[in-house]
C-alpha cells in the first residue's frame, strides 16, 4: 500500500534513538570506540519531553552523535529520576532492533572494540554467498545490550 499523491511521503532518514543506563559509558562506546562524532550533550527537564514520550522523569541527559560521512544521527538518552527496566532481547525476539554502520576495516574496528572490553555475538565473518558475497560483518554489543552491526562492503571487483 503506497500513499496517495498529496497524502504525505517519507522524505529521508533523520536519526536512531536509544535509551542507555549510563551516559558516560555509552559515550565511551559510541564516541570513543566506534568514532561517532559528538554534536551536543545536555540535560532537559522531564516535563519538557513528557508530552512526546508519555512518561515524566525528573530529567533526561541527551547526546546527539553524527555518523561520519553521512547525515545520519544517533540520539542517546539517559532518563533519571524514574524507574527503568532493561529491554535487551535476542535478534530473534519480537521487538528487537539493531542498526548497522559501514566500516572501512572491520578487523581493526573489531580489535579496538574487543581491546576496549566490548563484546560481540560472534567473531566477524565473511559472507560466502548471495548479494553480499565478500562483505564482512559482525554484531557488536553496546554496554546496554544493543546490537550494532558493523559492515565492511565487499571489495570492488
Amino acid at each position: 500500500m503506497s500513499p496517495e499523491p498529496g497524502a504525505g511521503h517519507v522524505t529521508g532518514f533523520f536519526h536512531v534513538g536509544l535509551t542507555v543506563g549510563d551516559m558516560d559509558e555509552a559515550l565511551r562506546f559510541y564516541r570513543d570506540a566506534l568514532g561517532l562524532e559528538l554534536e551536543s550533550l545536555g540535560e532537559r527537564p522531564g516535563d519538557a519531553v513528557a508530552p512526546v514520550i508519555g512518561v515524566e522523569p525528573e530529567r533526561i541527559i541527551v547526546a546527539w552523535l553524527r555518523v561520519p560521512h553521512s547525515d545520519a544521527r544517533l540520539e542517546i538518552f539517559e532518563y533519571q529520576g524514574i524507574e527503568r527496566f532493561s529491554a535487551a532481547a535476542r535478534p530473534c525476539d519480537i521487538g528487537y532492533g539493531h542498526f548497522c554502520l559501514y566500516v572501512d576495516d572491520l578487523d581493526a574496528v573489531y580489535r579496538r572494540l574487543r581491546d576496549g572490553g566490548y563484546g560481540s555475538r560472534r567473531e566477524p565473518f565473511t559472507v560466502t554467498s548471495g548479494p553480499h558475497l565478500g562483505a564482512k560483518a559482525v554484531y557488536t554489543t553496546s554496554p546496554d545490550g544493543y546490537n550494532v552491526e558493523l559492515y565492511q562492503p565487499a571489495p570492488a571487483p
